[in-house]
């Protein structure tokens, strides 16, 4: 059954894949960027494919990925956590879908999104922080240009922030009691003054440090008596 993902309320939310066996089917650019993109999440990656781009051969021969150098069968499925379609065979794509479908797995067939009950949005990264953009399928290119704005206005001091303050979480979980006070402890800092992020941006060798300083001074100031 296809999914019209454009009238459709997409269910937002992050997958942990350390492990997971994921499974490609395709072996060219798009496939590459697909296992590329899964290989970034630890994931334990199956190509299926009986050609795959020089790329795609290198993980293969590294141990990175396992090839099966072959056609598609319904069984490679089997055991599989999501599979990602890329292939330029219509009737193969829907095969996938189908069968992945019958599994009650999560399946994806590239640029199609009436064959995926998930769909992978525009990401942007940097460090520890990942900001998805979708437009359920409706304009990739729109997806694309945003993505390119988000990064421009949400890049490096964000990330530097989110590692400093992640440093701040197990003196946080071990001395305030509540939520209440660790959410106000770490919107003080974010949301505070001086602004953390402008602290970032300004640069040079002391900036870091002088964040740390704003977070030592917040757990002076929300310490329990």
């Amino acid at each position: 059954m296809s999914v019209e993902l454009i009238d459709s309320t997409l269910y937002i939310a992050c997958l942990r894949l350390d492990g997971r066996r994921c499974v490609v089917v395709g072996g060219g650019p798009v496939g590459l960027e697909k296992v590329e993109g899964l290989l970034a999440c630890d994931a334990a990656v199956t190509l299926v494919s009986p050609e795959a781009v020089p790329e795609l051969q290198r993980y293969a021969a590294e141990g990175s990925i396992a090839w099966e150098r072959r056609e598609y069968r319904a069984e490679d499925l089997d055991r599989a956590f999501l599979a990602i379609a890329a292939t330029s065979r219509t009737d193969l794509n829907v095969r996938v879908f189908e069968e992945a479908e019958a599994r009650s797995m999560l399946v994806n067939v590239v640029d199609v999104p009436d064959l995926c009950n998930f769909i992978l949005p525009a990401i942007v990264r940097q460090g520890p922080l990942a900001i998805a953009i979708s437009t359920a399928g409706a304009s990739p290119a729109l997806a694309k240009r945003m993505k390119r704005e988000i990064a421009e206005a949400f890049g490096e001091p964000y990330a530097r922030l989110a590692l400093i303050l992640n440093d701040a979480r197990a003196w946080a979980k071990a001395t305030l009691p509540t939520y209440q006070d660790r959410k106000a402890f770490f919107e003080g800092i974010v949301n505070g003054e001086p602004d953390p992020i402008e602290l970032l941006r300004a640069g040079g060798d002391d900036a870091e440090q002088a964040v740390r300083d704003l977070v030592t001074a917040a757990q002076s100031t929300h310490a329990p008596a």
